[in-house]
């Protein structure tokens, strides 16, 4: 995977020379319309062999709200602003960082809190040979994520039973079949809100 690697590495190299204004802007409007707490969301994930690794965010919610770590959309604890930042994913802008530095890729699966990647079981445990990515197929598929937990009785038991596993799978069809001309396309696929052919299925 080392085309993957100078990938990585290059891209988001580029990415953060270029976006940097708009990472500026960003961070300004969040101080004014966040006031009282900081403009990075900094917190311990699941990285590749399971070692924990920090990722770096905008803020999108206030500060001590105590919540579940699993979001659904609507609730109080995000802000007005942190929605707009979470609906065009540009909240995810500052893990350019995490990519550059090798604790993320640009395609792989979300990188989990400590707590469910614990879980993992078995041949499940596969997937976290893998890098953290900022997209992927499981990122495609539940790109509206929020939205699909905010209609349902119990979101954190339907993230369990249902979506979770599904990622899972997901992760380990990447795996076992991986191809940089499929990251590219879910990239592209990513940036333009497209979907895409992937594993028999639509995401």
């Amino acid at each position: 995977m080392i085309l993957k690697w100078l990938f990585d590495r290059i891209v988001a190299f580029i990415g953060l020379a270029v976006l940097w204004p708009i990472l500026l802007i960003v961070a300004i409007m969040i101080k004014i319309k966040m006031s009282g707490g900081p403009v990075i969301f900094r917190q311990k994930r699941v990285g590749q062999d399971g070692r924990l690794f920090t990722v770096y965010k905008f803020r999108t919610m206030m500060v001590n709200h105590g919540g579940s770590s699993v979001s659904v959309a609507g609730e109080s604890r995000i802000t007005p602003f942190g929605a707009q930042l979470r609906r065009y994913k540009i909240d995810e802008l500052p893990e350019l960082w995490n990519v550059f530095i090798g604790d993320m890729s640009f395609v792989g699966p979300r990188p989990d809190v400590p707590g469910y990647a614990d879980k993992l079981q078995g041949t499940d445990r596969m997937i976290l040979k893998l890098k953290p990515g900022i997209t992927g197929p499981a990122s495609l598929k539940y790109r509206n994520e929020e939205e699909i937990l905010a209609h349902v009785d119990d979101p954190q038991l339907y993230n369990d039973e249902v979506i979770y596993p599904d990622k899972v799978r997901l992760n380990k069809y990447y795996l076992e079949n991986y191809s940089f001309v499929k990251d590219i396309q879910m990239i592209i696929c990513t940036v333009l809100g497209k979907r895409m052919n992937y594993a028999g299925e639509t995401i």
